[in-house]
């Protein structure tokens, strides 16, 4: 589902360099897949790997760009929440307490111990 806050688009500059980098990187991609498809026609079987693969690329190039051109710097999405976690029973809140009151005692005795020696090289 949609969130119900509007879209907003990148404009001016910003937009501009997008385009232009959207339209450098799918020119890349289409040159080399022409060159991987005249060399895969030309026997080389591993091309044809590379014919398929360089659309991919100009595909992933075009999500990309239609994510950065639409997406608001100011007022990021929300991040989704973890699910609601179950409450905690009587045995666990005991067990959490015994583990609290454990540390409380290391950590008295540490400081009654004063701090370690020095190291001696």
């Amino acid at each position: 589902m949609r969130s119900e806050t509007p879209t907003t688009r990148l404009r001016g500059a910003a937009a501009f360099k997008l385009h232009l980098t959207l339209a450098i990187g799918l020119s890349i991609c289409l040159a080399a897949g022409g060159y991987e498809l005249y060399r895969a026609l030309g026997g080389n079987a591993l091309s044809w790997a590379y014919v398929f693969e360089w659309p991919l690329f100009g595909g992933f190039g075009i999500y990309l760009w239609w994510r950065l051109l639409h997406e608001d710097p100011e007022n990021p999405q929300p991040k989704r929440t973890k699910k609601a976690q179950k409450p905690m029973t009587a045995e666990e809140a005991d067990k959490l307490a015994a583990w609290n009151a454990y540390l409380a005692e290391l950590a008295e005795q540490e400081g009654s111990a004063g701090p370690p020696p020095p190291e001696r090289r």
